[in-house]
């Protein structure tokens, strides 16, 4: 394929002359979702892999070094990043597939719905994950609904063709186009023929069937940047070094995205937008509400505004600003509405895109998770303000739960083996300490960016512990959230709405 990294600097000079004129100049939106991913880039210092099509957008982007996702378990993240609602306020508390079998609210307006409603043509190509299907309609749809999540998720060159037909059908009106890739998500769960994260799909070898538009990129293990949060063993870089060739292909796919684009006549009037879903499926990653399972990449590329392109911003967002943010850039209005007969639903979250003219002074982000599988009830909420970061456990006298994906998992069972046969497991941390947690934790990047020492007991912090407390219970209740007593008591909603004590006290 003709590398975007190399050609994006021409057709901006060019004024995208080559490309035909875009029907009637309306404003689009391209939002852009790994699944899994996280800063395995060179945007974001990682010089061990290459990416030169993420690079390339991070260049015509403004970069977001304090973004993070709202809760790390796929399918809530996507509906808080569709809905702009919080998944304790959407409904959808956990996985979509199968017997997890979580929807959202029937009565939430999604994105798509309000996009659809206000003329916006709608389109989704790969993972889609979220539920039922009238919360989140599309009028162009190819996702495992329909077809292989391989096919749809992994298969660059299928990617591109259906996002070239999308293209090419489209009208004078404006469009919404999300891609959700299923790179780099593990796959030794459900498709282990293909390896630990599918980096042998489509690599054109016996049975792996071939992708004609991906270059294979291998690493070897003592090239990977291992994080601060997975122990640094031969294992561990084994598994990141098939999750790079994995983002390798996605970022390939990247760039076919943005050729498309281009080549349709709609780059200099689309707002593009490139994030991830939650944290890496690594210990400490993806289901856990510390830093390393909740800071995402967020590059939002707008042809109108060229001023802060590679800049990096240090402003706080949250994947729940999406949503309030491409319904600015259409002018589209959220509606009045509420859930259940309770108080009017207001989006918590914000639009980004003034952002893109100056560095804005936001610092507080809120995060909550209730479940991920359907066995892993482990309530927590969270708020990061500034420097410091407090998570509270609702439930900490269970052990902390693990996903069925990540337990099969290379560095998982390095782990496991370690602990058990009593070898260092060169990790920051214990599986005893993993598995129980203190109910409170606290944490200030700005001595402790690793979150290795908790503070919540430290009488230093105490007023800041308060502080945040009361943040996140406010927080807690503006968005209806009904695990806002648990674990101390019951709310109830009559006579008035408070929470009852149980006086269950250890």
């Amino acid at each position: 394929m003709r590398a975007f990294a190399q050609g994006w600097a021409l057709v901006l000079l060019l004024g995208f002359c080559s490309a035909r004129k875009a029907p009637g100049g309306s404003r689009n939106v391209l939002l852009i979702v790994a699944d899994d991913g996280g800063f395995e880039s060179g945007a974001y210092n990682n010089t061990a892999i290459n990416t030169p099509n993420l690079d390339a957008l991070a260049r015509h982007s403004l970069i977001f070094r304090n973004a993070f996702t709202s809760v790390s378990s796929c399918s809530p993240s996507r509906a808080s990043l569709l809905t702009g609602l919080p998944q304790h306020q959407n409904g959808m508390y956990g996985l979509h597939q199968d017997v997890h079998h979580f929807n959202s609210f029937d009565s939430v307006h999604s994105l798509p719905l309000l996009l659809s409603k206000a003329g916006i043509r709608t389109g989704i190509v790969g993972k889609k994950h979220v539920g039922p299907e009238a919360v989140y309609p599309f009028d162009y749809a190819y996702t495992e609904e329909n077809g292989s999540v391989l096919q749809v998720g992994r298969n660059i060159t299928r990617i591109k063709l259906l996002v070239r037909k999308f293209l090419r059908n489209q009208d004078e009106k404006p469009f919404f186009l999300y891609v959700a890739f299923h790179d780099p998500h593990r796959c030794g769960h459900s498709q282990p023929q293909y390896g630990a994260f599918c980096e042998k799909f489509g690599n054109g070898e016996t049975g792996m069937g071939w992708i004609p538009d991906w270059k294979p990129q291998h690493y070897s293990p003592d090239q990977v940047q291992v994080p601060y949060f997975v122990q640094d063993t031969p294992a561990a870089r084994s598994d990141l070094a098939a999750q790079y060739t994995t983002i390798g292909r996605m970022d390939q796919g990247i760039g076919l995205l943005l050729e498309e684009l281009h080549s349709a006549g709609f780059g200099n009037n689309t707002l593009v937008i490139y994030t991830s879903d939650n944290g890496i499926p690594f210990p400490s990653g993806r289901t856990n509400l510390y830093w390393s399972g909740t800071a995402e990449p967020l590059l939002i590329s707008s042809p109108e505004h060229p001023t802060r392109w590679g800049q990096v911003s240090k402003a706080y967002a949250s994947l729940l600003d999406i949503t309030p943010t491409i319904l600015d850039w259409f002018s589209v209005p959220y509606p009045s509405y509420s859930l259940f007969g309770k108080r009017r639903v207001q989006l918590t979250g914000k639009s980004l895109l003034p952002a893109l003219l100056s560095e804005p002074p936001w610092a507080t982000v809120f995060a909550s998770q209730s479940l991920h599988e359907v066995t892993m009830h482990y309530p927590m909420r969270a708020v990061q303000r500034g420097s410091l970061r407090f998570i509270h456990n609702l439930q900490n006298r269970v052990a902390f739960p693990i996903d069925q994906d990540f337990y099969v998992s290379p560095t998982f069972q390095d782990l496991l083996n370690r602990t058990q046969g009593g070898q260092p497991t060169h990790w920051n941390k214990t599986l005893h300490s993993y598995y129980y947690r203190e109910r409170w934790e606290l944490y200030d990047h700005s001595t402790d960016p690793t979150e290795s020492q908790n503070l919540a007991s430290d009488p230093r912090y105490a007023q800041a512990l308060q502080e945040l407390q009361g943040l996140l219970l406010k927080w807690q209740w503006e968005t209806d959230d009904p695990w806002v007593c648990v674990p101390d008591g019951v709310l109830e909603n009559k006579p008035t709405t408070q929470c009852r004590p149980l006086y269950n006290e250890p």
